[in-house]
Protein backbone atom coordinates (compact mmCIF):
# COMPACT_ATOMS: atom_id res chain seq x y z
CA UNK A 1 0.00 0.00 0.00
CA UNK A 2 1.74 3.21 -1.11
CA UNK A 3 1.75 6.23 1.13
CA UNK A 4 -0.46 9.09 -0.02
CA UNK A 5 0.90 12.62 -0.20
CA UNK A 6 -1.38 13.52 2.71
CA UNK A 7 -0.27 10.71 4.98
CA UNK A 8 3.29 10.05 6.05
CA UNK A 9 4.54 6.76 7.48
CA UNK A 10 4.68 8.45 10.88
CA UNK A 11 1.02 9.47 10.53
CA UNK A 12 0.22 5.81 9.92
CA UNK A 13 2.30 4.83 12.96
CA UNK A 14 0.20 7.26 15.01
CA UNK A 15 -2.97 5.61 13.68
CA UNK A 16 -1.60 2.27 14.90
CA UNK A 17 -0.80 3.85 18.28
CA UNK A 18 -4.31 5.28 18.59
CA UNK A 19 -5.80 1.87 17.76
CA UNK A 20 -3.57 0.30 20.42
CA UNK A 21 -4.84 2.80 23.00
CA UNK A 22 -8.44 1.93 22.11
CA UNK A 23 -7.58 -1.72 22.85
CA UNK A 24 -6.20 -0.68 26.25
CA UNK A 25 -2.59 -1.11 25.13
CA UNK A 26 0.20 1.42 25.61
CA UNK A 27 -0.19 3.65 22.53
CA UNK A 28 2.81 2.81 20.38
CA UNK A 29 2.63 2.22 16.66
CA UNK A 30 5.17 1.16 14.06
CA UNK A 31 5.33 1.12 10.26
CA UNK A 32 7.97 -0.41 7.98
CA UNK A 33 8.45 0.94 4.45
CA UNK A 34 10.70 0.16 1.54
CA UNK A 35 12.87 2.79 -0.14
CA UNK A 36 10.02 3.88 -2.43
CA UNK A 37 7.73 4.50 0.54
CA UNK A 38 5.59 1.42 0.05
CA UNK A 39 4.25 0.09 3.32
CA UNK A 40 5.48 -3.41 4.03
CA UNK A 41 4.04 -3.79 7.55
CA UNK A 42 2.28 -1.85 10.29
CA UNK A 43 1.41 -2.75 13.88
CA UNK A 44 0.51 -1.38 17.28
CA UNK A 45 1.28 -2.74 20.72
CA UNK A 46 -0.61 -5.97 21.58
CA UNK A 47 1.12 -7.19 24.75
CA UNK A 48 -2.12 -7.45 26.74
CA UNK A 49 -4.27 -8.82 23.93
CA UNK A 50 -1.76 -11.52 23.04
CA UNK A 51 -0.55 -12.08 26.63
CA UNK A 52 2.94 -11.67 25.22
CA UNK A 53 5.51 -9.27 26.69
CA UNK A 54 7.36 -9.26 23.35
CA UNK A 55 4.34 -8.05 21.36
CA UNK A 56 5.65 -4.50 21.05
CA UNK A 57 4.66 -2.59 17.92
CA UNK A 58 8.19 -2.75 16.50
CA UNK A 59 8.52 -6.51 17.03
CA UNK A 60 5.12 -7.20 15.47
CA UNK A 61 5.89 -4.97 12.47
CA UNK A 62 9.28 -6.66 12.01
CA UNK A 63 7.63 -10.10 12.14
CA UNK A 64 5.01 -9.06 9.56
CA UNK A 65 7.64 -7.57 7.24
CA UNK A 66 9.86 -10.65 7.48
CA UNK A 67 6.90 -12.87 6.68
CA UNK A 68 5.79 -10.67 3.77
CA UNK A 69 9.30 -10.72 2.29
CA UNK A 70 10.12 -14.32 3.30
CA UNK A 71 13.37 -13.09 4.83
CA UNK A 72 14.86 -12.66 8.29
CA UNK A 73 16.70 -9.54 7.05
CA UNK A 74 15.01 -6.24 6.30
CA UNK A 75 18.03 -4.60 4.70
CA UNK A 76 17.14 -1.34 3.00
CA UNK A 77 13.84 -0.91 4.88
CA UNK A 78 12.87 1.93 7.20
CA UNK A 79 11.05 1.73 10.52
CA UNK A 80 8.84 4.53 11.82
CA UNK A 81 7.76 4.24 15.45
CA UNK A 82 6.01 6.70 17.73
CA UNK A 83 8.26 6.08 20.76
CA UNK A 84 11.97 5.42 21.15
CA UNK A 85 12.38 1.63 20.99
CA UNK A 86 13.28 -0.27 24.17
CA UNK A 87 16.41 -2.44 24.35
CA UNK A 88 14.51 -5.55 23.22
CA UNK A 89 13.18 -3.75 20.16
CA UNK A 90 16.53 -2.08 19.46
CA UNK A 91 18.14 -5.51 19.42
CA UNK A 92 15.47 -6.82 17.01
CA UNK A 93 15.99 -3.76 14.78
CA UNK A 94 19.71 -4.53 14.72
CA UNK A 95 19.21 -8.23 13.96
CA UNK A 96 16.73 -7.37 11.19
CA UNK A 97 19.25 -4.94 9.67
CA UNK A 98 16.75 -2.08 9.42
CA UNK A 99 18.30 0.73 7.35
CA UNK A 100 16.78 3.76 9.07
CA UNK A 101 14.91 4.29 12.33
CA UNK A 102 12.60 7.27 12.68
CA UNK A 103 10.90 7.79 16.04
CA UNK A 104 8.77 10.26 17.94
CA UNK A 105 9.54 11.03 21.56
CA UNK A 106 12.39 9.78 23.68
CA UNK A 107 11.69 7.21 26.37
CA UNK A 108 13.81 8.33 29.31
CA UNK A 109 12.88 5.29 31.38
CA UNK A 110 13.05 2.37 28.94
CA UNK A 111 14.58 3.80 25.75
CA UNK A 112 17.15 1.62 24.04
CA UNK A 113 18.80 4.02 21.62
CA UNK A 114 22.06 3.54 23.51
CA UNK A 115 22.07 -0.13 22.46
CA UNK A 116 23.07 0.93 18.97
CA UNK A 117 26.33 2.33 20.38
CA UNK A 118 27.19 -0.78 22.40
CA UNK A 119 29.61 -3.56 21.56
CA UNK A 120 26.67 -6.03 21.49
CA UNK A 121 25.16 -4.27 18.48
CA UNK A 122 26.01 -5.89 15.15
CA UNK A 123 24.18 -3.34 12.99
CA UNK A 124 23.08 0.19 13.80
CA UNK A 125 20.49 1.94 11.66
CA UNK A 126 20.62 5.60 10.80
CA UNK A 127 18.52 7.25 13.52
CA UNK A 128 16.23 10.26 13.18
CA UNK A 129 14.44 11.23 16.38
CA UNK A 130 11.87 13.82 17.39
CA UNK A 131 9.46 13.13 14.49
CA UNK A 132 6.07 13.99 15.99
CA UNK A 133 7.63 14.00 19.46
CA UNK A 134 5.09 16.35 21.02
CA UNK A 135 2.14 14.37 19.61
CA UNK A 136 3.65 11.12 20.86
CA UNK A 137 4.40 12.49 24.33
CA UNK A 138 0.88 13.91 24.67
CA UNK A 139 -0.70 10.63 23.58
CA UNK A 140 1.32 8.68 26.14
CA UNK A 141 0.72 11.19 28.95
CA UNK A 142 -3.03 11.17 28.30
CA UNK A 143 -3.11 7.37 28.20
CA UNK A 144 -1.34 6.98 31.53
CA UNK A 145 -3.27 9.86 33.14
CA UNK A 146 -6.54 8.11 32.24
CA UNK A 147 -5.30 4.81 33.69
CA UNK A 148 -4.59 6.31 37.12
Amino acid sequence: MPISRQQSPMDMAFEEAEAAALRGEVPVGAVITDQSGQIIAAAGNRTIELADPTAHAEILAIRKACKALSSERLTGLDLYVTLEPCNMCASAISFARIRRLYYGCDDDKMGGRGFFHSSQCHHAPEIYDGIGAQRSAQMLQEFFRNRR
